[in-house]
């Protein structure tokens, strides 16, 4: 396991399309994230909008301390090196 996997955190809600499609493009190239719902962690909710520059933007993703903000999945693919 590379270490961008043993760090991806992807912060999501249960409502939104674009989170599902991330996850959807993850489990299919077998990557490991761990997930968490803004709408159910206040805390995550702030940590989004602080690392977005005050946006409650979703899906935001943690890749070893990047942080991605809804990312096309093509930008996704090469911040995780997949072809």
């Amino acid at each position: 396991m590379s270490e961008i996997e043993k760090k991806l955190t992807m912060y999501t809600t249960a409502w939104c399309p674009d989170c599902r499609n991330a996850k959807r493009f993850l489990d299919s190239h077998n990557i490991r994230y761990e997930e968490i719902n803004i709408d159910e962690d206040p805390n995550a909710e702030a940590l989004v909008i602080r690392e977005s520059g005050g946006r409650r933007v979703i899906p935001t993703i943690n890749a070893n301390g990047k942080y991605l903000f809804n990312p096309p999945l093509a930008l996704l693919a090469r911040e995780l090196n997949i072809e």
